[in-house]
Parts: C-alpha cells; structure tokens; sequence
C-alpha cells in the first residue's frame, strides 16, 4: 500500500503531469506534454534514449496499473502517460526540424486513435497497466515507420 503523497504523485504522473485532467482530447493534451520532453531528450545519444524510454514505459506500466486500480477503471481516459512514451517512441532517430515534430504528433495521434489491426484486439485481450501501455507503444511504432519512411523519402 503506497503512501498517500505517494499515490498523489503517481497519479499526477499517470495524468502526464496534470494534462491528462483537460476536460476533452485529454489524450491529445497528453502527447503535446511529450513534445518539451522529447525536445530534452532529442540531442542525447541513440541509445541514452532508447534506455530512458524504455525506462519510461517500464515505469509507466506501474503507474497505470496503480492509477487503474485507484480510479477503478481500465484505460481511464485521464491516465495519458502513455501516449507520452507513445510520442517519445515515434520520434525515435527522427530528423532535426520543427516539422518532424509535428509530423510525429499527427502520426502519433492518428495511429492512437485509429488503432489499426492488431492494435485494437489487443487492447481488447491485455489488461492492466501493461496493456494500457502496450497498444500505444504499438501505435507508436506504426507512427515511427511512417516517420521513418517519410524521412527516407524527403531525403533521396
């Protein structure tokens, strides 16, 4: 049993700092809150970032399995740390630009809310926080293949 200061601090995290509170697109507010975090963690070596981010998803999975069961609700629509780590994977080895941002923010959002297959059914059959991480991480990863192969493009 976590302490109560504790449970308040996971639980703002779980919110993605507060911005998982905002009262429609909380999923939306959620990935914007992921846009400075990336912006710290673009000029660090590939694989400092790949570590932080899994780190964070690992870390993620806890907090939404103890935000889950507080709020008694699978996949509450206020817990968006997902879609943090979500957006953070998507920008993974993206280019240098203000447009690369935004095109991964689109990305992201499309993916997360489109759920194409097996996203969706997956959602469906894992529960708890590591299922509440896992299907934006899976969204994530189309986001960053689509990222990946425009950024090929642009650059031949």
């Amino acid at each position: 049993m976590l302490p109560g200061p504790v449970r308040k601090i996971v639980h703002f995290l779980a919110f993605g700092f507060g911005s998982g509170k905002a009262p429609v697109a909380p999923g939306t507010f959620g990935t914007l809150v992921a846009i400075p975090l990336y912006l710290l963690l673009r000029p660090v070596a590939l694989p400092v970032y790949a570590v932080v981010v899994a780190a964070m998803f690992v870390i993620g999975v806890w907090l939404c399995r103890v935000t889950e069961q507080d709020l008694g609700v699978h996949d509450h629509s206020s817990i968006v740390w997902d879609e943090i780590v979500g957006y953070l994977i998507t920008m993974f080895m993206a280019p240098a630009g203000w447009e690369w941002v935004v095109l991964g923010f689109f990305l992201f959002r499309l993916f997360d809310i489109w759920k194409p297959f097996p996203i969706r059914q997956l959602e469906r059959r894992i529960h708890g926080g590591f299922g509440n991480m896992f299907d934006d991480a899976l969204a994530a990863v189309y986001a960053w293949l689509v990222l990946q192969g425009a950024a090929h493009i642009y650059a031949v």
